[in-house]
């Protein structure tokens, strides 16, 4: 839309405050930590939150209005954002619903599934999530072993997929298997809309060391598919979940337009900062503890600043799509010291964290248990360095022995 088309920002933002003071719920500054475990009831207030959003004019804001948004732009987006503060909002939804799959539909789907999809979500009638990891794969995305077959005009799928996000939570997943096994890996793959209550989709909670049990596995059996849940081409794929890691990366590194509220998710693992955990304990006069809480500061600011100027230069083509790992990267590297420095300055408190109603230094030990989990979610630190040296810094690609070579030729396991 041209700058004509549309409201002003800060007549979009000052329209936005009023609406929140009137509408949203506030938050409760001394409301109970919740207990990590099943959240079943953050989802079904995620739902009712976000339609309070569409019904008050303020969902979708950066996806197009054919498609149940508001057509606005990244700034209108940062705007209402800001206004956010201190409001109850449905993070929930951010990642993966809006954030990676609804961005992956505008970008590679049809016509009907942008229009269907992403309005329902937009609306809070559904939410998204993804089937991509696999037990056998590890980083290997494109080797994946799931298989869909074409029997007449329906597509039988078979396999498993893990580590799904909020799997339990969803309507609808996307998820890539392999269709041709004749050629090599990354050719004859076909990204799918499935909906996670077909028949002989069978679907477990995994528990984590934290107590959380976000995560999930699901298994594939006979699941029957119409031809039109294929996402994008038959066996291109592999293009569909490129485009799919890249909102990914860009969502996990806090670079996405498609992002409403001030956090991911409200839970984040039982996550607390070192600025919190400062307050809580008494300890902020300290000046070891300052010069922790200061140092964490920074690194937040640098991670604020990075996102707005890499995001503006993917934006204008300055800086590929790939750049995203950059992004990616850092809130890895920032996460994880977070995590180190909130457990430096909780210090024994961190005990606390045994039970299932810790305190906010308890919760400290408890998100050090899946500090790792920030190296790995939106794909691996290891991968993102890949990204960036061989996608923006041209240096040589890794060796791979079986890029060339028919899948159905790729040795595996022992053999």
């Amino acid at each position: 839309m041209t700058t004509a088309e549309t409201e002003s920002v800060e007549s979009f933002r000052a329209r936005a405050r009023a609406w929140l003071a009137d509408t949203m719920p506030r938050l409760d500054e001394n409301a109970p930590l919740p207990v990590l475990g099943d959240d079943d009831h953050e989802w079904v207030r995620a739902r009712e939150l976000q339609k309070t959003l569409y019904a008050g004019g303020f969902a979708g804001i950066c996806f197009p209005r054919e498609y149940g948004g508001l057509g606005l732009s990244r700034a209108h987006q940062r705007a209402f954002t800001e206004e956010t503060a201190g409001y109850e909002m449905p993070v929930q939804l951010n990642i993966p619903t809006f954030s990676i799959v609804a961005a992956t539909i505008l970008d590679m789907g049809t016509e009907e599934q942008k229009r269907e999809r992403i309005s329902a979500a937009i609306r809070g009638d559904e939410v998204f999530c993804q089937f991509l990891s696999e037990p056998s794969g590890g980083s290997d995305l494109a080797g994946l072993l799931t298989r869909a077959e074409l029997d007449g005009d329906t597509w039988i799928l078979n396999g498993q997929k893990t580590w799904s996000t909020s799997a339990y939570a969803a309507d609808w997943g996307l998820c890539l298997a392999r269709t041709n096994w004749d050629v090599p890996k990354h050719r004859g793959l076909t990204m799918f809309l499935v909906p996670t209550v077909a028949p002989g989709l069978h679907m477990n909670r995994v528990k984590m060391v934290n107590g959380s049990r976000e995560f999930c596995e699901e298994f594939f059996t006979d699941v029957q598919l119409p031809a039109s849940a294929v996402v994008g081409e038959v066996n291109d794929g592999w293009a569909v979940a490129s485009r799919q890691l890249f909102h990914e990366r860009n969502a996990v590194g806090g670079g996405s337009p498609f992002v409403s509220g001030l956090a991911g998710r409200p839970r984040a693992l039982g996550g607390q900062s070192p600025f919190t955990v400062a307050k809580a304990t008494g300890r902020a006069a300290e000046p070891g503890v300052r010069e922790r809480v200061g140092e964490w500061v920074a690194l937040e600011t640098v991670k604020n600043q990075m996102v707005a100027r890499v995001s503006r230069a993917i934006g204008t083509g300055t800086l590929p799509a790939p750049g995203a790992a950059l992004l990616r990267l850092f809130h890895a590297e920032a996460a994880q010291r977070s995590t180190d420095l909130a457990m430096d300055v909780a210090g024994a408190q961190i005990a606390a964290g045994v039970g299932t109603e810790e305190g906010i230094a308890g919760r400290a030990g408890v998100s050090y248990l899946s500090r790792q989990g920030a190296s790995l979610g939106g794909g691996s630190s290891e991968m993102a360095r890949n990204q960036i040296s061989e996608r923006l810094l041209s240096m040589p690609r890794e060796q791979s022995n079986d890029r060339d070579i028919p899948f159905n030729q790729v040795k595996r396991g022992r053999s």
